[in-house]
């Protein structure tokens, strides 16, 4: 039983295909970075389906490229609005019924939130807030016999928030060339495939990882264990 929960239609399509293959699986709309939305998807989560054990905090943007003294003022706030202040509230409403279950939580991070990286201030200090997020809640929420850990992916072929879909061909075409190009610098040379990270989170989340919390896991093709960077 799956509740997806996402500012727009994209996430009735992914409920539709866990439907499709068989699963359980409901829509809610909803606004992270919102306490009263957030609050009322925890809500309608557990009358629907009676409990709750698992909590992913996957919802992020990237906030563009722009060295700090170049990026507005409104473009910082919102990247934390969904990257760090939306696992807060994600977190804050779902831990009672958390803490019922002796459920689990894993927080998307990001390998940009072990590192720094270019032109990506709000990105890596969101990131970063997330990744410790995460080894606090560990320590206060463990004694509750709740578990939180991370999962910090690296280039990964996905299309946040539809930047693609707002570039000129050409744009989009670069950006994807730059991505590709970093990720073949990497050990493993290739972008990850969104399957690749999702069975880690799935990992994390369940009893065949009932001794680790407040774990940090790349799932990166080696990115972090190198210096190779092309910006």
């Amino acid at each position: 039983m799956v509740v997806v929960a996402d500012l727009d239609e994209a996430g009735e399509d992914t409920a539709h295909t866990i439907r499709t293959e068989g699963g359980t699986a409901l829509f809610i709309g909803c606004d992270v970075s919102v306490p009263e939305q957030v609050s009322a998807l925890l809500e309608r989560t557990v009358a629907s389906f009676g409990r709750l054990d698992v909590l992913i905090n996957n919802a992020g943007i990237s906030g563009g490229a722009q060295r700090l003294h170049e990026l507005e003022v409104d473009a910082w706030d919102r990247v934390m609005a969904v990257n760090l202040r939306g696992p807060f509230l994600c977190a804050k409403y779902a831990l009672p019924h958390l803490m019922e279950r002796r459920g689990s939580m894993v927080n998307v991070a990001s390998t940009y939130g072990l590192i720094g990286a270019p032109q990506a201030p709000a990105y890596c200090a969101s990131k970063g807030g997330l990744v410790n997020l995460t080894r606090q809640l560990a320590v206060d929420y463990g004694p509750s016999g709740v578990r939180v850990n991370a999962v910090c992916p690296g280039y990964v072929d996905t299309d946040m928030g539809g930047q693609r879909a707002r570039l000129g061909p050409e744009q989009a075409a670069a950006a994807l060339q730059r991505r590709e190009s970093n990720a073949a610098r990497q050990p493993l040379g290739r972008q990850a495939h969104v399957d690749e990270v999702a069975r880690v989170a799935v990992f994390l989340a369940s009893d065949a990882s009932s001794f680790m919390t407040g774990s940090i896991v790349t799932v990166d093709g080696g990115c972090t264990s190198t210096f190779n960077y092309n910006q």
